[in-house]
């Protein structure tokens, strides 16, 4: 698992391992399952047009508030923690590495390359990358932390 996504699971949970491809949320079944034969289809009377057997698309699932679960395990964590800027803060509240390597690692995957390997502006250049990457992975992000 990359260090990205092991910040959005530690922030979305299970809903962080879901994909959003077909079947992401419906297992398939095997050669080695069972499955049933579809029931017969009713005779439709004549002049009547047949009824869409297509499901209705299912709701959008609701954006993940990462400014609120952060803000809880802060308060939980019992320390001072500035996750709202820092890289290093952000990583320890979620139980995750935050040393120099993973943070270059983070970088990499993040095409991150701002200043030198563990300065200030490369550390804030990551915590905003990973913002913006929580708010496209389905992550309600405030303004305030993707600026």
């Amino acid at each position: 698992m990359s260090i990205f996504d092991s910040i959005k699971h530690a922030i979305f949970g299970d809903k962080g391992l879901l994909g959003t491809g077909i079947g992401a949320s419906h297992p398939q079944t095997t050669a080695a399952e069972p499955t049933s034969a579809a029931p017969p289809r009713p005779a439709i009377p004549m002049g009547q047009a047949p009824v869409s057997a297509t499901p209705a698309a299912a709701p959008a699932a609701a954006p993940v508030d990462v400014e609120a679960i952060l803000s809880q395990k802060a308060a939980a964590y019992g320390k001072p923690n500035n996750w709202q800027t820092s890289i290093v803060d952000l990583l320890t509240l979620l139980g995750l590495d935050s040393s120099l390597t993973a943070r270059k690692e983070l970088g990499q995957e993040l095409n991150v390359h701002a200043g030198a390997d563990g300065s200030a502006e490369q550390n804030i250049a990551l915590h905003k990358a990973v913002m913006k990457q929580l708010a496209a992975n389905g992550g309600k992000v405030p303004a305030s932390l993707l600026d």
